[in-house]
């Protein structure tokens, strides 16, 4: 299992559009992060590689500290979960897209 930290800023001009007076991070922007993050750690090209699921739980708010641990338990897929203050806010399964497999 390995770790990286998620840096979204607190400024993000995600946050002021998605929902005023009550900022959430929206999930495309989550998930953006965990792919800078997993191409980052892992070394891998986030083209070859495609969302197969996630799951939101719980609302990320401007300045909440991310985690996001991942595995890889075969060639073909990775799987992470997003935690703030230990709780979990978000997980999903990446797998290898058909044409990454191809090349």
């Amino acid at each position: 299992m390995m770790r990286s930290a998620l840096k979204i800023a607190a400024e993000h001009p995600a946050y002021a559009g998605h929902f005023p007076a009550f900022p959430v991070l929206p999930g495309a922007v989550l998930l953006d992060a965990v792919f800078a993050a997993l191409a980052d750690a892992r070394g891998i090209q986030v083209t070859d590689w495609q969302i197969a699921s996630a799951k939101f739980l719980k609302l990320v708010r401007p300045g909440d500290a991310l985690i996001v641990e991942h595995e890889a338990p075969d060639l073909g897929t990775i799987r992470f979960t997003i935690r703030s203050d230990e709780l979990s806010v978000a997980s999903g399964t990446l797998c290898r897209s058909a044409t990454a497999s191809a090349a």
